[in-house]
Order: structure tokens, then C-alpha cells, then sequence
């Protein structure tokens, strides 16, 4: 059987142990011995991450050749439009290549969504709305890139999900360990569409608040 550990990691944390500049990082939240993250989420992003002592499985969920699949909440300055959505659901022309499409679609702001610290900074007379983006590949910020791309620069980049797992019932800076069952020794999606995992074991308050 394998662990993992799934974290709503906070805007302005590193997504690592340790950082040379003494930013947050990971070591603020979780104490945990031998556990890595599978894949990375931008200091300036939210949501979430998954972390795992199992190299085979921190291998299996971070790398694209296996395109599990991740869920973003965007916020983007102005109103996006249909055709900008449209875009985006074919793929988009970014500096390194073209995207694969995209799941795209306009939503109102998530019901469980948390205030950022510090917040968002608008401008009073340009609106904002809010997308959901799934995308399989997993280039450097590519979700910023390819809401640029359109028209519509992101103001607020949240991973709501990845595979089956998402951070519902995670408050930022909380975590949760799943024990992957003896029928789910790598990660493959059930027939129902939903990973073989136990209940939740842990949830933890993170330990410390600390500022960048």
C-alpha cells in the first residue's frame, strides 16, 4: 500500500522543503519525514498539490507522458468571452507551440472560495470573471500563458483538482493523507472514474503562519 498527502498549499509558498531566500515553503505546513511533491505549483498560485514518499507514484502523477489530468480555477481580468473560451477548448499558440485543448468553460466564483492574503488587486472600472481550465500538459505557467493568449490576463490561479483528487474540504495551509489500497498499487482510475483510496486519515491545521 502507498500514502500520499494532499495539501492546499497557500498563495506565497514555495511548492518545496526548503528555500535559500527564506520564503514559506512546505516545512511551514508539513513535518513529515521522506515525502516529495509530485509536481510543482507556482509561489504565486494556490490549491493543490500532492505529496508522496512513493517515487514510482510521485513519478506516475507528476509526469505528462501519463496526462493526468489538472483543474484550475482562473480568475482573469475583464470578461472573458465565448470566443476566447472557444479558443482555449482548441488550443492555443504559445512561444514554445501550440497547447493540446483545453476543457474550458465560464463559471460564477466558487462557492468555497477563501480570501487571498494579500488580495487580488483590481481596477475599479475593468470587471473580472472566472474560468475553469483542465489541461493534461504541464509547461511553465501555461495557465497564465494561455489566458494571456486570448485576451484575458489571470489575476488568480487556484488547482482545484488533479486526477480524482481535489482540495475540497481543505482550508489553505491544511493537508490530508489518503492510504492507496492493495487494488490500487499505481495510479489508474477505477472504472467508476474515482481512485481506490481509503478514508481520510489526517487532517492538520498548518503549524505555523509565516509571512514571505
Amino acid at each position: 500500500m502507498s500514502e500520499l498527502f494532499l495539501f492546499n498549499k497557500p498563495f506565497q509558498v514555495m511548492s518545496q522543503f526548503t528555500d535559500s531566500d527564506g520564503r514559506a515553503n512546505l516545512s511551514d505546513y508539513i513535518s513529515i519525514p521522506a515525502i516529495y511533491p509530485a509536481g510543482r505549483l507556482d509561489y504565486d498560485s494556490e490549491g493543490l498539490m500532492i505529496l508522496t514518499g512513493d517515487g514510482e507514484l510521485q513519478h506516475q502523477i507528476s509526469h505528462p507522458r501519463h496526462k493526468l489530468a489538472k483543474t484550475y480555477w482562473v480568475q482573469v481580468e475583464g470578461d472573458i468571452t465565448g470566443s476566447a473560451v472557444a479558443a482555449l477548448q482548441t488550443g492555443v499558440q504559445l512561444n514554445d507551440g501550440p497547447t493540446l485543448p483545453a476543457a474550458a468553460k465560464k463559471i460564477d466564483e466558487p462557492e468555497i472560495l477563501w480570501p487571498r492574503t494579500p488580495p487580488v488587486r483590481f481596477r475599479a472600472n475593468i470587471p473580472t470573471s472566472w474560468l475553469s481550465l483542465t489541461i493534461t500538459e504541464g509547461r511553465n505557467r501555461q495557465v497564465r500563458r494561455m489566458t494571456a493568449a486570448v485576451g484575458f490576463p489571470t489575476l488568480r490561479l487556484i488547482r482545484a483538482s488533479i486526477g480524482d483528487w481535489s482540495i475540497e474540504n481543505l482550508a489553505p495551509g491544511e493537508y490530508t493523507s489518503l492510504t492507496l489500497g492493495p487494488e490500487f498499487v499505481r495510479y489508474k482510475p477505477s472504472k467508476s472514474g474515482k481512485p481506490h483510496v481509503s478514508r481520510n486519515k489526517t487532517r492538520t491545521r498548518p503549524r505555523r503562519k509565516h509571512s514571505p
